[in-house]
Parts: structure tokens; C-alpha cells; sequence
């Protein structure tokens, strides 16, 4: 079995930096994409940005490219992911997500998630 316990959400002003971590437990971390996923209020969950499990490949949503960043340190089971120039409208309950195989935009491809963290931009 798979845990996975995000961390590092807060409340920011526009234009700030947060960094989220997520630390899994259970598996051979290396194995596996990670990805990271948010849903703000009233509005469906929405893919925000994945990595590989040897790093080598990333995607990004066209809504967070230039401003996310996605890594990941298989050695410590945590992948993070670092957030600048935040807006309001990233305010969101963040989730990491594990998969087998190759990154995926569809969140109804992975097979563990954790239980979200809270990021707020005010303006």
C-alpha cells in the first residue's frame, strides 16, 4: 500500500513563492510518476504538472509553465513541487498522485493519492 502526505501549503500574497512537498511511503518510489493535481472550489480536479520516475520527463499545464516547477528526490521519497509568481486564482486544495508507467494528464490514471494540501493567493 501507498501513503502519500502533502505538505507546505499556506496562504501568500500575489506574487509570492510557496514549495510543496510530498513524502510516499510503501513503494519503490523510483518506479513511479508522480503528479500533482489541484481543484479550487466549485470547479472540477485539474491536472497541473507531472515527472517521470527517473525525472527525464516533465508536463506542465499551460496555465502554471514558467511559473511550477517539478522535481524530485528518489532517494528521500518526495517529489516537490516549487510554485512562483503565485495568482489568486492558484488558490487551490493541492494533491500529489502516484502512477505506474509514464506521466499522464488524466487524473483518473493514478492509482494513489494524498489527501491535499491548501495553498491561498490573496490579492
Amino acid at each position: 500500500q501507498v501513503q502519500l502526505v502533502e505538505s507546505g501549503g499556506g496562504l501568500v500574497q500575489a506574487g509570492g513563492s510557496l514549495r510543496l512537498s510530498c513524502a510516499a511511503s510503501g513503494r519503490t518510489f523510483s518506479n513511479y510518476a508522480m503528479g500533482w493535481f489541484r481543484q479550487a472550489p466549485g470547479k472540477e480536479r485539474e491536472f497541473v504538472t507531472a515527472i517521470s520516475g527517473s525525472s527525464d520527463s516533465t508536463a506542465y499545464s499551460d496555465s502554471v509553465k514558467g511559473r511550477f516547477t517539478i522535481s524530485r528526490d528518489n532517494a528521500k521519497n518526495v517529489v516537490y513541487l516549487h510554485m512562483n509568481s503565485l495568482k489568486p486564482e492558484d488558490t487551490a486544495v493541492y494533491y500529489c498522485a502516484l502512477r505506474w508507467g509514464d506521466i499522464y494528464t488524466y487524473a483518473g490514471t493514478y492509482n494513489y493519492w494524498g489527501h491535499g494540501t491548501q495553498v491561498t493567493v490573496s490579492s
